[in-house]
């Protein structure tokens, strides 16, 4: 099915129509999701509320750009929301986590398990440095930066999903990418 198909389809109610829309960009919706979230089973969620979200706002699609660009920027919002959302419920379940009763502490649990939990430990405190930083950033500057270096999108691809211009783009991306080593070489000489 071409594009036009699958969005006239959709249009008239055609399940299949929405199945193919589902098969053809679920992955790349995924790993958008993903991208932003750090979390697959989030982000596979966050994907079936996008492609609902994509179904019954069908009419909205005015067809000037890819389906792909329009699904990018309902994954894009969506997540952000999801992360927003996170951010005020993480205040409640870090005081959970304080007041854990089941007998031992993180710490403890992860000295158990010796060398090779101190090595995850490390690489995941590393990540979190960078999602940290990558979090800290303005969110257009955040948004762009994750689309080109993590998704691996043109600069092009970038501002149709973003509704920008190419150059402001770019120098979204190259602000983003200063702040990001500054922001970690910062962190670095806390360590």
């Amino acid at each position: 099915m071409t594009e036009q198909q699958i969005i006239e389809g959709i249009r008239q109610g055609d399940e299949s129509a929405f199945r193919e829309l589902v098969d053809q960009y679920q992955q790349m919706v995924v790993n958008v999701c993903n991208r932003f979230v750090h979390n697959r089973d989030d982000a596979l969620d966050l994907s079936q509320d996008v492609f609902i979200k994509a179904y019954h706002s069908i009419d909205r699609f005015r067809g000037t750009s890819r389906i792909s660009t329009w699904l990018y920027r309902i994954a894009v919002n969506h997540s952000l929301n999801f992360i927003r959302d996170k951010k005020r419920r993480n205040i409640f379940s870090s005081l959970d986590v304080l007041f854990d009763h089941s007998g031992s502490s993180p710490v403890e649990r992860a000295a158990d398990n010796g060398e090779e939990a101190q090595e995850q430990m490390e690489r995941k405190e590393n990540n979190n440095r960078v999602y940290q930083a990558l979090e800290s950033l303005p969110k257009k500057q955040r948004v762009a930066l994750t689309l080109n270096k993590l998704e691996d999108l043109p600069y092009k691809q970038v501002a149709e999903i973003m509704d920008i211009s190419v150059s402001e783009t770019g120098v979204l991306i190259n602000r983003a990418k200063k702040k990001l080593q500054k922001k970690l070489a910062e962190n670095i000489k806390k360590a």
